[in-house]
């Protein structure tokens, strides 16, 4: 990763060293895949979240930084998304 720009990221695990992630984009997409969650700012709980705009979580753009890389919690996220991010990790990783 040589990109020195600061972007935000779904923390999905925090090791000893590392924290795995999961990228966040402004950038929807027309169409949607199974992997993608869709985080509206016009959802009730978007403002809990720290994001500026309406966003997607890429499911499939996962990846395990340093510690050391991570400047500080934006947000979080409400029950319902995490339900939401939980389901569609069952289906496409078949867990």
């Amino acid at each position: 990763m040589t990109d020195t720009k600061i972007r935000p990221a779904l923390v999905l695990h925090v090791g000893k060293r590392d924290a795995t992630v999961a990228f966040i984009s402004s950038k929807i997409p027309n169409f949607t895949d199974e992997a993608q969650v869709v985080i509206n700012a016009l959802s009730p709980s978007f403002d809990k979240t720290g994001l500026k705009t309406s966003s997607v979580i890429k499911l499939d753009k996962i990846t395990t930084i340093d510690k050391s890389l991570i400047y500080g919690e934006l947000g979080e996220i409400d029950d319902d998304l995490r339900r939401e991010i939980n389901r569609k990790f069952s289906e496409i990783y078949r867990l």
